[in-house]
């Protein structure tokens, strides 16, 4: 995990979630640790807009709970259980695994209550039970997407409801032949990024012959296609236009041919901006006009994340 000294000078966040005594999930920034959450208190503000986190499941060298300072922007609330969810192909998940909460997408229904679950980042298949699962969800504009079931006598119907739509838009998306989508990668070097490309062909089984609009072949000929399942597919998210970008806002990057996400770290003049990057952990300067509004395509909609101080 992190290094940073705890001997900086200690201000509050701009944050009224965020307070000492709090339990949240920390989102690691770190190599090895992507799509991961976990557990821990916060001890006390620092600035600029950053916190010391107990972790609960953490320890260090000691063998004591491990102490770290973290940015506002890796934090969320704790995401409250639930016991009525039925996990189904294509949902997306988290696990519980290596003492910490994992993102991962439900390939197979095993029976008996045990799942395939396939983590992208890390290309790898696994085998989990339904109780250490939950579905996964996103904390945006103070909401969770998402929305929590219903804990009341229509509870259950709407659980179902949600269930219906959730399946419709991960395993019944129609993309007809010239559609324009955007596709992502799991390989190493492209995680975090989505690439311009139109469906040239609809192969079935939830695949797709795929042509990219920036890449081309080695002899440089023609454009590169490619075979894509369900899984690494989207429509293009639509155009928002907007004036400026704040601090600790999330936006995509336009940088070599594609779009990565990453966060506002600082406001430069001349509409520029530095924009971190927790995939690799690189910080680098964009115009305005080489940034978009992040948007997240879920449930068949797309959804707006909020700043992150905001949160």
């Amino acid at each position: 995990m992190g290094s940073t000294s705890l001997s900086e000078s200690e201000s509050e966040p701009n944050s009224s979630i965020f307070r000492p005594g709090a339990t949240v999930e920390v989102i690691p920034d770190e190599p090895g640790f992507h799509g991961s959450f976990y557990l821990a208190t916060i001890i006390r503000h620092r600035a600029p807009n950053s916190v010391v986190v107990q972790y609960k499941t953490l320890v260090d060298a000691k063998s004591k709970p491990l102490r770290e300072v973290v940015g506002v922007s890796q934090l969320r609330p704790l995401l409250p259980p639930e016991s009525k969810w039925d996990f189904g192909m294509g949902d997306d998940v988290d696990v519980y695994d290596n003492e910490g909460w994992w993102e991962g997408v439900v390939m197979e229904d095993l029976g008996n209550g045990r799942f395939q679950v396939f983590f992208g980042a890390y290309k790898q298949y696994m085998e989990f039970a339904k109780e250490d699962m939950r579905q996964h969800r996103k904390w945006v504009n103070g909401n969770w997407v998402p929305p929590l079931e219903e804990e009341d006598e229509a509870g259950e119907e709407v659980h179902i409801e949600m269930k219906k739509k959730r399946c419709k838009a991960t395993r019944e998306e129609k993309f007809e032949k010239g559609a324009a989508v955007e596709i992502s990668s799991d390989e190493d070097g492209f995680q975090g990024a989505w690439f311009a490309a139109s469906i040239v062909e609809t192969l079935g089984n939830d695949k797709f012959l795929a042509e990219y609009e920036n890449f081309k072949t080695d002899d440089g000929k023609e454009f590169l296609r490619e075979e894509i399942d369900l899984l690494h597919i989207r429509p293009r998210p639509p155009q928002l236009k907007v004036d400026h970008f704040k601090l600790f806002e999330e936006v995509d990057s336009l940088y070599n041919d594609g779009w990565w996400v990453g966060v506002i770290s600082k406001v430069l003049r001349g509409s520029k901006y530095l924009v971190y990057f927790r995939s690799t952990n690189e910080e680098l300067e964009f115009h305005h006009s080489e940034l978009r509004v992040h948007q997240d395509w879920i449930g068949g909609i797309w959804v707006v994340a909020s700043q992150a101080l905001k949160l």
